[in-house]
């Protein structure tokens, strides 16, 4: 009987100390599109995703796996077959953001478009769904800006309700909500109609060797702009108390 009590006991205290690991990993995977997703040959090309940068803002702690695709909206890239490997490799504890929007939009692209207040809506919370039903822990984003300013210089919205639907799903389905697309307009209209070229691909002919016929780009991010967001995304953290907030760097 004494030896069961001590094996009963050494067992909960295996399980205490599991629990309390601080080696254990805090896991991360992403799904979204070209402005998160990992660009190739970075030691030429200029362009980078938002959450390709963000691993420098973390500790050792925290791991991210970066699926985002480019091109992709939240009907393709399930039935592309983005999603199936993803979600079969959640486990209890990890999370799941979860940031589409630009490629929904696109109206004249039957593979990649969805209503904002019927498809994407529905997508979303199955996105989320799903996560959850392997016991991990769903985020949402709204899509950052576009660079887009009038003559005028008043950064004009490029989203419509897809910002909306996301931000109602994430109240809907009680999961947290960053609003990247407010937190980027901000970071748009304060370094200005012109300095804002420098947070994405704006590039003369023959300025770099990656574009030789030059770039002009106000989507996709430059080194400084992947940078700024995910500073963006950081302080926000930080701002909602998020349990994420404890990994990050002093």
């Amino acid at each position: 009987m004494k030896v069961y009590k001590l094996i009963f006991i050494f067992s909960l205290l295996m399980a205490s100390c599991a629990a309390t690991n601080p080696s254990k990993k805090i896991t991360i995977h992403t799904i979204g599109d070209s402005t998160m997703a990992i660009k190739p040959d970075t030691d030429k090309n200029p362009e980078r995703g938002w959450v390709q940068v963000l691993p420098q803002f973390f500790t050792d702690h925290v791991q991210i796996f970066n699926h985002a695709v480019n091109g992709r909206s939240t009907k393709s890239f399930r039935e592309l077959g983005h999603w199936k490997p993803v979600l079969e490799s959640l486990k209890k504890g990890d999370y799941l953001f979860i940031q589409f929007g630009h490629n929904d939009a696109k109206e004249t692209d039957p593979t990649r478009y969805t209503n904002p207040q019927t498809s994407y809506r529905h997508n979303l919370i199955r996105y989320i769904e799903e996560a959850r039903s392997k016991g991990a822990i769903p985020i949402l984003f709204s899509s950052i800006a576009r660079r887009k300013f009038n003559k005028e210089g008043v950064l004009l919205d490029s989203h419509g309700n897809y910002t909306l639907i996301a931000r109602l799903v994430a109240q809907e389905m009680k999961v947290p909500f960053f609003d990247m697309q407010y937190l980027t307009e901000n970071l748009e209209m304060q370094y200005g109609v012109e300095g804002s070229r420098k947070l994405h691909l704006h590039f003369a002919p023959n300025e770099i060797p990656y574009y030789p016929e030059g770039k002009t780009d106000d989507t996709h991010l430059s080194v400084l702009g992947a940078t700024e967001i995910s500073k963006l995304f950081v302080e926000e953290l930080k701002r909602q108390h998020h349990p994420l907030a404890k990994y990050l760097r002093n």
